[in-house]
């Protein structure tokens, strides 16, 4: 058995199909929701985990391209450079995963990796650059 992360990204059209349910049922896929921002006749993401067999996951990820769904394997992670943060809080904002977040009780940056989808956002945003990519 297999685990693996992906990024599902839905066209408007598509958002209201019973992906989750045709992989369980159809390929006895485990799946495991991460992550959710699907909403009907919008773009929407959904970040999945799913446990099977490599071949019932290769299988499972071809039926979801023939749906017109995006499917993207998680194999990089972000990581930055805590030290010379100045915990401005530009990354959070754009952070859809929650993985980059503003701690309450004394305002600094929490990041959580295993949140992470790595949609490279917080590249983009942070003023210092702070963030990379590493390739797993």
């Amino acid at each position: 058995m297999a685990s693996k992360r992906f990024v599902l990204t839905f066209p408007p059209d598509a958002t209201g199909q019973p992906i989750t349910y045709n992989l369980i049922k159809k390929y006895d896929i485990m799946i495991n929701i991460v992550k959710a921002d699907v909403s009907p006749g919008k773009i929407g993401h959904l970040v999945i985990e799913m446990t099977a067999p490599a071949k019932v996951l290769k299988e499972g990820m071809e039926y979801i391209k023939q749906q017109d769904i995006e499917c993207d394997p998680i194999e990089k992670k972000i990581t930055y450079r805590e030290d010379l943060c100045i915990h401005c809080g530009a990354c959070t904002a754009v952070c859809f995963a929650g993985a980059l977040t503003m701690r309450r009780d004394n305002a600094e940056l929490l990041f959580e990796p295993e949140k992470c989808v790595v949609c490279e956002l917080c590249l983009k945003a942070c003023p210092l650059k702070l963030f990379s990519i590493d390739i797993g």
